[in-house]
């Protein structure tokens, strides 16, 4: 029997990325190995020598990390998903929030606290800081965010109540029935959320590319896009 791949994934891409794995492998194909993290966590450790055969990043700057330290194979990479930014609120929270220039976050907060990824790594949380940043609230709001390693830990913290709002993907927003979507971010106040996937320059397994162009199928898109992604 063939070696599973091992799938280096955006912690964003959890049920998403399982549900691909589990076609894959009602295929008659061994089913890969995922390993969940946030992109720069993920990035960093291909860099240093971890034995991944795919890598789907959350952002094409962690992707462009790895291909100019010569980590991806050459004509592998694809940016194929697309998502949304939103703002989460717990399940029960009566919020709501016309996102726009300058709009009322840090009274919406009161004393709470906006849990965000990692803004200086994490692609999730760098996505939050130049939106926030472009519509002139983030010198305000910096002092009140709850940092997490990753987006699902940033949706766990609202989920959980331990922060009042929240900024996740819509596609993590769907898959937690204990937070709600208060606000959408619009599409021009943050670079374009994609998702690049590429073959690791050193993997060896026979299986990883037959998987990689499985997700790149209209098959492989039709599960992301049950999932919330859009797809390109």
């Amino acid at each position: 029997m063939a070696k599973p791949p091992l799938i280096f994934a955006a912690a964003s891409l959890q049920e998403s990325m399982n549900a691909a794995a589990d076609a894959w492998a009602a295929r008659g194909h061994e089913r890969p190995v995922i390993s969940f993290a946030g992109s720069s966590t993920l990035a960093r450790q291909i860099a240093a020598g971890a034995p991944a055969d795919v890598f789907v990043s959350a952002d094409e700057e962690w992707m462009d990390d790895v291909a100019k330290k010569g980590l991806i194979r050459p004509g592998t990479r694809n940016s194929f998903l697309t998502n949304r930014l939103v703002l989460i609120a717990p399940a029960d929270s009566t919020q709501r929030l016309r996102i726009a220039r300058n709009f009322p976050l840090l009274r919406a907060l009161g004393d709470g606290k906006l849990a965000m990824a990692d803004t200086e790594a994490v692609p999730a949380g760098k996505y939050g800081k130049a939106a926030l940043t472009a519509l002139g609230v983030w010198s305000g709001i910096a002092p009140h965010v709850a940092r997490a390693d990753n987006v699902r830990a940033a949706l766990l913290l609202v989920d959980r109540g331990a922060a009042l709002l929240g900024i996740v993907y819509a596609t993590d927003a769907r898959a937690a029935p204990g937070v709600r979507v208060v606000g959408v971010f619009p599409a021009h106040s943050h670079p374009p959320i994609t998702y690049p996937i590429a073959l690791v320059a050193a993997s060896q397994n026979r299986e990883a590319e037959g998987f990689r162009r499985f997700l790149l199928s209209s098959a492989g898109r039709a599960i992301f896009t049950r999932y919330g992604f859009g797809t390109r």
